[in-house]
Parts: structure tokens; sequence; C-alpha cells
């Protein structure tokens, strides 16, 4: 993933604001994943974002994961919108654009958005040539590096080796997505519902922390209905 580098993007619901999305949808921090902290997320939820730390027990996971879809194969809905990750990173911006292009059908845009213009544009490109759209995409850069620079904690250099990575989940379908830009294609973990969704994932999200108990830096947020 050498090549274009953008500064690491925080949790910054300005950025979609800028981007031209508007706020009848917005992200909120998730608590903590039992039933009772669940039950405090505003409902309906469309989305939800993972930040977690890619560690050797990750790294270890994820190529064994792969390789077992690879060779046992899945069904992935045509309907799913999914891009790589080509640029350095850009997680949290890809991460961003795979809840909100899953729920294009609830979310509402300004007129001139360049986030819509975007993903009406990109809408028929394979996921490799979405990557190489976005680092194109002078409008989304320009957008990340001010929401980047605007983080609650002072922005790291370009160069500084960032091992949080953010993913997105998303219910296309009534199947419970995971969109992760490192990945080679979609996973596609199990059924779901809209009343479920948000336990879906949560569900998911355990699996991660327990593949690394000694870690404490995960951070979920689910986009709701405002």
């Amino acid at each position: 993933m050498e090549g274009q580098r953008w500064l690491p993007l925080e949790a910054n619901p300005d950025f979609l604001r800028q981007l031209g999305l508007q706020p009848t949808w917005q992200f909120g921090d998730v608590y903590g994943l039992d039933a009772e902290l669940l039950s405090m997320v505003p409902r309906p939820v469309c989305a939800v974002l993972l930040l977690f730390p890619v560690t050797e027990k990750y790294e270890s996971f994820r190529l064994e994961e792969e390789a077992k879809i690879k060779q046992q194969g899945q069904e992935v809905s045509p309907e799913v919108y999914f891009m790589r990750q080509t640029i350095g990173n850009a997680c949290g911006t890809i991460g961003l654009i795979h809840a909100v292009a899953n729920n294009q059908g609830r979310l509402e845009f300004e007129s001139d958005s360049a986030l819509k213009k975007f993903l009406i544009e990109s809408s028929s490109l394979s996921p490799e040539e979405k990557a190489t759209f976005l680092e194109r995409d002078e409008s989304i850069r320009v957008t990340h590096e001010s929401s980047a620079q605007e983080g609650q904690t002072e922005a790291p250099s370009l160069d500084e080796k960032v091992d949080l990575h953010f993913i997105a989940f998303v219910n296309v379908g009534g199947h419970l997505y995971e969109l992760d830009g490192r990945k080679p294609f979609p996973i596609v973990h199990r059924k779901t519902t809209e009343e479920s969704f948000l336990e879906d994932a949560a569900e998911v999200c355990k699996k991660f922390m327990a593949r690394d108990p000694e870690e404490l830096r995960f951070t979920v947020v689910a986009l709701s209905k405002a």
C-alpha cells in the first residue's frame, strides 16, 4: 500500500456533513457490547464502524480467513458497494464511504454533495477501480485532510505508521457484511434484520476483541436515525 498517504482520520462527524450528507442520521459511540449498553443506542441503526488494532494475531487470522473463503466460496449480493484501500491511512474515510454507500436509500444528501457524486460515478466500477477513482478525487481528499487536522487529538504526520484500522458493518439484503478495504472481498457473516442488526454486528465485534484479549484499543460507533 505504498504511494498515496493521507493523514489518519478520527471518527469526525463533520467530515460527512462537509461532503454533503444531511444530518438525518448521525454517528454515536457504542459504550459497550452487552445488551444493556446496546439498548442505549438510538434505533434504527444502519451501519456500525469498528476501530481496532492490527496485531500479529489479527493478521494471522485475516490470512487464514481469506484462504478459507477462496477455497469454500461465499455468495455476495451484487447490491453491496465495496472498494479496496490503496491509500495509506484512508481506512476511516473508506469505512465511512462503505457505511453511506450501502444505505443510500435511507440517507439524504445535499444537491451538490461531493460524496453523492462520487458514489454515483463509481457505482459500476470494480473494487480496485473504485480505489483508483478515490485516489483521483480531490474533493474527498481535501475534506479528509481538513477533518483529520480538526480531530480531537493532534494529527500524526503523514509518515507515521498507524496500526489502528477502521472497518464497516452493513445490512444488505438481510445479510450482515464486513467491509474492509484491506481485504480482497466483503465478508458475509450471517443473516440479519433491521431490528437485530446492531446486536448481530456486536457479536462479530466481540470476536475481534476475543482474538486480542490483552488489547484495549477498540472503538465502536453506530450510524443511527437522528
